[in-house]
């Protein structure tokens, strides 16, 4: 990729920086199943179980709360699907609630439950900043019964718009009501402060790439004493998980999380007070450019992840500004990547009562630890021209 492109797409996934390049690629010539017993399997063990203590360290949990999966989907994926058939099997409750605007691995495997495992699926409504507010949890809860819920999930920071979710008191509501919490903290990872045991929940999914670890590397912290059932059988290498352990993507993703929580890139610190200010000034040059253009999520502030700036812009078709943009030289995207491609309308904006017509022209640009101002330049000075060739196209 030539060095003259602006990647303002760090939410689908976040380039490996080289110390994280280098420990991967180290860890990738150990050889040994982490689950043998001789020399080599003993070695590659050690790299292993060091790369959890260290990533269950810097997220808040224990050691064995700490479960290696292929990524964040397969991670919600056993959070709700496990969770729920643990809460069934001991004879409790069927209801999962579950917010609107969550990403498509909880929607799916949700509504998966529903639709062949006897699920009462609830939704969660959200504000028009992307927001669940705690009182609308408790009303959900008290209209179910408490007793009849099996667990409720939501996500800490929206992949698409950015608003970060009161975690901490969604999960005291669920605990107190004796639910079991997921929260889905694979955007919030490197963007706010993500403490397991601080957060409440019972369950919290994350993964590598969305701060430069390797694909196909994510956990899920189950708290001990929540009980989930496996998705797949056969070795029970961990709990809730079968199969063999990835050595070199845990160590890769051990790398890149120390890396985006040093003490200059820890949430709050110099790292992401940078980002912070690249994303005001990309903000503000939008606005400049199309003072049309509205802002989707909450007002930069606490409420929004720092490195997230969702637009709508009248009168473009979102994937015609994609196209346009990546021509110019801008890589930028209409909001999930595990979505792209789908000529539909958000469904976290309508899940926020913006308009059809309107949410057609979602733009999401998201800035990573490394993202640079020449790279907010280059899509300031190629927005323009890009607009009104969008515009010229009409909606589709």
């Amino acid at each position: 990729m030539p060095q003259t492109r602006a990647y303002l797409d760090h939410a689908a996934t976040s380039p490996m920086p080289e110390p994280v390049l280098a420990a991967y690629v180290d860890a990738l010539r150990t050889v040994g199943n982490p689950a043998s017993t001789h020399a080599h399997g003993q070695a590659a063990s050690e790299a292993l179980e060091q790369a959890r203590d260290e990533i269950a360290g810097l997220l808040g949990c224990d050691h064995a709360e700490l479960i290696f999966t292929s990524g964040g989907t397969e991670s919600v994926n056993l959070a709700l699907k496990g969770m729920y058939w643990a809460r069934r099997r001991a004879g409790l409750g069927s209801t999962i609630l579950v917010a609107e605007g969550e990403h498509h691995a909880t929607i799916e495997a949700a509504e998966w439950l529903r639709d062949t495992q006897g699920a009462t699926l609830v939704w969660l409504p959200i504000d028009g900043a992307g927001r669940l507010a705690p009182e609308t949890l408790s009303s959900a809860i008290a209209a179910a019964g408490a007793a009849e819920v099996a667990l409720a999930s939501f996500i800490w920071v929206n992949n698409e718009v950015g608003t970060v979710q009161p975690v901490a008191q969604l999960c005291e509501i669920a605990s107190a009501a004796g639910i079991p919490s997921h929260v889905d903290a694979v955007a919030a990872l490197g963007q706010v402060p993500v403490d397991f045991t601080r957060s409440g929940a019972a369950a919290v999914s994350v993964s590598a790439h969305k701060i430069g670890g390797p694909v196909g590397v994510g956990a899920l912290l189950l708290g001990r004493r929540a009980v989930a059932d496996p998705l797949v059988h056969g070795g029970t290498q961990q709990r809730a998980r079968s199969g063999t352990q990835d050595v070199a993507g845990a160590v890769g993703f051990a790398a890149a999380l120390r890396l985006a929580l040093a003490p200059t890139g820890a949430p709050g610190n110099t790292a992401l007070a940078r980002v912070t200010a690249l994303r005001n000034s990309l903000i503000a040059g939008v606005r400049a450019a199309d003072p049309g253009a509205v802002l989707r999520g909450p007002a930069p502030g606490a409420e929004r992840a720092p490195g997230n700036a969702h637009f709508t812009f009248p009168g473009c078709q979102g994937d015609s500004l994609v196209f346009l943009l990546d021509a110019a030289g801008v890589s930028a995207s209409v909001g999930s990547a595990c979505q792209a491609g789908v000529a539909e309308p958000s469904h976290v904006l309508r899940a926020m009562g913006v308009p059809e017509a309107e949410a057609a022209g979602a733009l999401r640009f998201t800035l990573g630890a490394h993202t640079t101002a020449d790279e907010v330049d280059r899509l300031l000075a190629a927005l323009p021209d890009a607009l009104r060739r969008a515009r010229s196209a009409g909606l589709a």
